[in-house]
């Protein structure tokens, strides 16, 4: 028989942080399968940064080291920068991405749990705006690449730029790139799945954040509403779109399982620091970041927008909780009658 005080206990931030990462491995593996080493190269680099970062930040702000280094934080900005990074980018984007992120986006505001921008997107942010080029440059998956590159030539070029001579090019379009420009419309559930017909196979990794997310659900880690309403008002804006003219717009399936919509759904839009805290703010701030993302994507400049949706509602989080406040308990609200 259970006895008071009925107490919830918080999770610990370590464990916290270690289910994140845990959540992460279907779609590491799965991006690894399809591009190759190179999305571990980038992980290693980024977190080696992240940790040289927040040691240095903390030892500057007079911090103790050991502490906050190993309560995992910093390897899950980390970890969320370097899948946003091409495999076979240059490994110097890793470097600074995740300096800004660790650096200026997390201890320029006060460190863990004072930053207003989700760290990982800032990173993601400054790069895409300051190099287009390396940023848009994704290989073609291993299935597809003739003939094989190789792990070592993979992790020279991650830091020679060199390739084998056998190589002209590594460079794909994404399928947010194929439609864009027009080259992929008329899409079936099959046909998302199909690696080969989109040159890249986000499909299926998007599937492996989305093990990943409901797992973090189901240990509690994440509510419901943010991903949900997320992924809602992105499916629900595509859906419109698509029925309106489906000629130029891509179904809501596509949009849902491209680019960054589950990573984002599940792990980045989730982030307790930077979302609002009512149960209605969240599912107005999630919301309109997916009405936004998708904005972007078919009419803005990128051809994903999830990164700058977040980081344009991180802005505002603090307004819609402030409005969104639930009456205090034996208050009535504003207009109430009584």
């Amino acid at each position: 028989m259970k006895t008071s005080p009925f107490v919830a206990q918080p999770m610990p931030l370590q464990t916290v942080m270690l289910k994140v990462v845990t959540a992460l491995v279907p779609g590491i593996l799965l991006a690894v399968w399809a591009f190759g080493i190179g999305v571990l190269v980038q992980i290693a680099l980024a977190v080696a940064v992240a940790l040289a970062t927040e040691a240095a930040c903390l030892k500057l702000r007079g911090y103790p080291v050991k502490p906050f280094l190993l309560d995992g934080s910093a390897v899950v900005t980390a970890c969320l920068l370097a899948l946003s990074i091409p495999p076979l980018g240059p490994w110097w984007l890793a470097v600074l991405g995740t300096a800004v992120a660790i650096g200026l986006a997390k201890h320029m505001y006060g460190g863990l749990g004072q930053n207003t921008f989700n760290p990982a997107m800032i990173g993601f942010a400054v790069l895409i705006v300051s190099f287009p080029a390396q940023m848009s440059r994704w290989a073609a998956p291993l299935a597809l690449a003739q003939p094989d590159l190789g792990a070592l030539a993979q992790i020279a070029y991650i830091f020679t730029g060199h390739l084998p001579l056998a190589f002209d090019a590594v460079a794909s379009a994404t399928p947010l790139d194929a439609v864009r420009t027009g080259l992929l419309q008329h899409l079936t559930l099959a046909d998302i799945f199909k690696a080969p017909l989109f040159g890249v196979a986000q499909q299926w990794i998007a599937a492996g954040y989305l093990v990943g997310g409901l797992y973090l659900w189901q240990q509690k880690v994440i509510r419901w509403r943010l991903p949900l309403a997320f992924l809602g008002g992105l499916g629900l804006t595509a859906l419109v779109f698509w029925l309106v003219d489906s000629e130029h717009y891509a179904s809501p399936l596509f949009h849902l399982f491209s680019g960054g919509a589950m990573l984002g759904a599940f792990f980045i839009i989730t982030d307790p620091v930077t979302a609002p805290t009512t149960p209605l703010g969240q599912l107005i701030f999630a919301a309109l970041a997916g009405l936004l993302a998708y904005l972007i994507r078919t009419l803005g400049g990128y051809p994903d927008g999830v990164a700058f949706a977040v980081l344009i509602l991180n802005i505002v989080g603090p307004f819609i909780d402030q409005y969104t406040q639930p009456a205090v308990f034996g208050r009535k609200k504003k207009g109430a009658k009584a």
